[in-house]
């Protein structure tokens, strides 16, 4: 019985040295149009409709570019739309650069923001994790996400 335990205890040990917890970063989101060519980051290269644009807060000299996030509405940040979200996250990749005087923290397509909230509110408030080699979990209920290294 004594090798069946540490057996398990090894075996969670191990799947806890993989994991990092992440905390979530808090913004707002504002949406743009088509056409989303040219961009910053890949220029006429076509990235699909899944894409963003950083603000400084996170661009830093381009390095954002290529970086996905997983964004989700937490909230309004006008009484037009007093209940924007869906409920729904949507993952984004940054193709390009929202520059000076950028309304949101991250400023997505159009078809990204409407995943994730009403059109109509315009600007949302949001929390936006990067995905790490593509894999993002969260604990049910819970506001910690964890991210397998």
């Amino acid at each position: 019985m004594a090798p069946k335990i540490g057996s398990v205890v090894v075996a969670i040990v191990v799947s806890l040295a993989m994991v990092s917890l992440v905390a979530g970063s808090s913004g707002t989101a504002t949406f743009y149009t088509p056409p989303y060519t040219p961009s910053a980051c890949f220029g006429f290269q076509e990235q699909g409709t899944m894409i963003a644009a950083a603000s400084d807060v996170f661009w830093n000299g381009g390095a954002a570019c290529g970086k996905r996030l997983a964004v989700t509405c937490t909230g309004a940040t006008n009484q037009g739309v007093p209940q924007p979200c869906t409920g729904r996250s949507v993952t984004v990749k940054i193709v390009d650069y929202c520059p000076a005087g950028c309304r949101g923290t991250i400023d997505l397509s159009q078809e990204a923001f409407a995943a994730i909230a009403n059109p109509d509110a315009g600007k949302i408030l949001v929390e936006y994790h990067e995905f790490i080699h593509d894999k993002l979990c969260s604990f049910a209920g819970s506001k910690i996400k964890i991210r397998m290294a």
